[in-house]
């Protein structure tokens, strides 16, 4: 199975760090799912969850908002602050 390499950094910590086979969320514009070999984009994030599926499992974080970029197969989120849900 396809994977892309995500990263989530707030400015006290790496939150998560790890390869997954997609990524769902909300930007100001409308939600989105990104897939391994998306095309690059930059988007602002809206508060709200972001889920990651990886391996067998799927994991939620929190965030208050943020910055979204995927670039090279990597997708890096960045924000003030994230809770694991």
């Amino acid at each position: 199975m396809s994977t892309m390499h995500v990263t989530i950094i707030t400015p006290d910590e790496t939150v998560f760090s790890g390869d997954a086979t997609m990524v769902v969320g909300k930007a100001l514009d409308g939600e989105f799912g990104i897939q391994p070999h998306h095309m690059p984009l930059v988007s602002a994030l809206a508060p709200g969850a972001i889920r990651i599926d990886h391996e067998d499992k799927r994991e939620e974080f929190i965030l208050p908002g943020g910055f979204l970029e995927v670039e090279n197969n990597s997708v890096y989120i960045t924000t003030a602050s994230c809770e694991r849900v």
